[in-house]
C-alpha cells in the first residue's frame, strides 16, 4: 500500500455523476466516517447490488439492500456502537482499514441472538476492493470467538465452563478416531 493518512476527510457521500471516481483512500475515509454517524445512506452510496461485504466470523452478504439491513439490524443491537478507523492506507484500487469498535448489546436481535446487555471491544481489519467509487468486495477480519465469548454466547476463555467444552469436544474427537 502506498499512501497513508491519519486523518479522513469530511467527505461523507460519492462523488457526483460524471465525476473523476474517488480514490480507494478517499473512499475508505468516507465509508468509515458515515459508520461512524451511523449514516446508512452515506454507507449505501458506496455498494451495489453486486457488492459483497465477506464478513470471515458470519459469511458473505451480498448487495446494497442486504448490506445495509446488516448494519441496521447492527446498529439497533448495539445502541451505543462506536467505531474508529484507526489506521487507513490505499493504493489505486485498494483500501484497508484497521478499525476498534464498542457498544452494548443492548438493543435488538444481532444474528438471532438475544441482547444480552454485555459491552463489546473488538478490533478488526478491513481489507476493500474499490472500484470506480464503489466497494466491489470488503472482506472484514474480526476476532468472532473473542466477540462471542464478550456478548456471552460462548463462555469465558480459561473458565470452568470453558475447560468442561474443552474436555467433552476433545473426549468425542478421540471417541471417533475409534470408530471404524
Amino acid at each position: 500500500m502506498a499512501t497513508e493518512t491519519p486523518t479522513p476527510p469530511q467527505t461523507t457521500s460519492t462523488p457526483p455523476k460524471g465525476a473523476p471516481a474517488a480514490t480507494p483512500l478517499k473512499v475508505a475515509h468516507a465509508i468509515f466516517d458515515a459508520l461512524g454517524k451511523k449514516d446508512l445512506d452515506a454507507l449505501s452510496g458506496f455498494h451495489t447490488a453486486e457488492t459483497v461485504d465477506d464478513f470471515v466470523a458470519i459469511g458473505e452478504i451480498r448487495g446494497e439492500t442486504s448490506i445495509r439491513l446488516f448494519f441496521d439490524e447492527l446498529f439497533a443491537a448495539f445502541p451505543d456502537f462506536e467505531i474508529t478507523a484507526d489506521r487507513i492506507v490505499g493504493d489505486r484500487s485498494t483500501a484497508v482499514v484497521q478499525w476498534h469498535a464498542t457498544g452494548t448489546f443492548s438493543g435488538g436481535k444481532y444474528q438471532g441472538i438475544e441482547p444480552t446487555g454485555k459491552h463489546i471491544e473488538t478490533r478488526g481489519v478491513d481489507v476493500m476492493e474499490i472500484t470506480e467509487g464503489r466497494v466491489v468486495r470488503d472482506t472484514i477480519y474480526y476476532d468472532g470467538v473473542s466477540f462471542a465469548r464478550q456478548i456471552g454466547l460462548l463462555p469465558q476463555g480459561g473458565s470452568g465452563v470453558d475447560k468442561a467444552m474443552l474436555s467433552v469436544f476433545n473426549a468425542v474427537t478421540q471417541l471417533r478416531k475409534r470408530l471404524p
